[in-house]
């Protein structure tokens, strides 16, 4: 039997601890969205004994205010959360940072993003983590992402054909990526990338993830946003895909996002 996307973690995390119990062990999840890096996160803050702090990518967005600010100065798909270049990964590094020193009785706020407002919940609604953790735990859908590389240059959907015919937007999305987000990956002991087995599962999915949300089907329209919404991402995507990452271990997943394969990965 395949081990648990679960195990690999607590496995990762104790060898981790053994080696430098000086401080918190630190291991990034990726995986293209709806591919449950949450649910595998929470299993482990939950299950593993260990005293665990997980916050997700998604949860440091820059606020509307900023993509707003963005998309006025840049490109209008700067509006959309997501895609490279609309993460404060300083805010991530601070909240890591706090995490690492913390005293036993300190109290961290770990940050929370409602989507539904579509900016960051108030800091009084953030779960608060007392004293130093084990273990840092961060998912996010392009955690270890490289620099896509043999990628075609044009166009890739219609969102980027009729959006983007001039490749700014996608010039200032990649840009960070070859640059920002590297060094932030750098901070990871181990990292893992849940591969799914292709790209339109992961639009399916993602459909899943809304209809459980909404509690009932979605109508036409909902699904024609969510076709529209998944083209942000899907140029990364579909590099990771592809191998275009920099995971310390991947897990090859099924249709129904169970693990079939545990490898490490080129990094690894």
């Amino acid at each position: 039997m395949t081990a648990s996307v679960v195990d690999l973690l607590d496995g990762l995390a104790r060898e981790i601890i053994a080696t430098r119990p000086q401080r918190p062990a630190m291991i990034g999840l990726g995986g293209a969205q709806g591919c449950g890096k949450s649910f595998h996160c929470c299993a482990f803050a939950r299950d593993s004994g260990l005293r665990v702090a997980h916050f997700s990518l998604d949860d440091v967005y820059l606020t509307l205010a900023e993509r707003e600010e963005m998309a006025r100065a840049i490109h209008p798909l700067f509006i959309t959360r997501g895609p490279p270049g609309t993460h404060d990964l300083e805010f991530a590094r601070t909240c890591v940072g706090a995490l690492m020193s913390a005293r036993p009785d300190q109290e961290t706020r770990l940050p929370r993003f409602d989507k539904a407002r579509d900016d960051r919940a108030p800091e009084k609604d953030w779960p608060v983590f007392v004293g130093r953790p084990d273990v840092i735990v961060i998912d996010g859908w392009l955690i270890p992402a490289a620099p896509p590389v043999g990628t075609p240059t044009g166009p890739i959907n219609a969102l980027e054909e009729i959006e983007d015919p001039h490749r700014i937007w996608r010039n200032h999305m990649l840009t960070p990526l070859a640059t920002r987000y590297p060094i932030f990956f750098r901070q990871f002991d181990a990292t893992i990338y849940l591969q799914a087995p292709n790209f339109d599962i992961v639009r399916a999915w993602r459909a899943e993830q809304e209809k459980e949300t909404l509690g009932r089907q979605l109508s036409g329209l909902e699904h024609a946003a969510l076709d529209r919404f998944i083209q942000h991402y899907e140029r990364v995507t579909r590099a990771m895909l592809a191998g275009g990452h920099k995971a310390d271990w991947v897990v090859q997943l099924d249709e129904e996002r169970a693990p079939v394969r545990i490898e490490r990965g080129g990094s690894g």
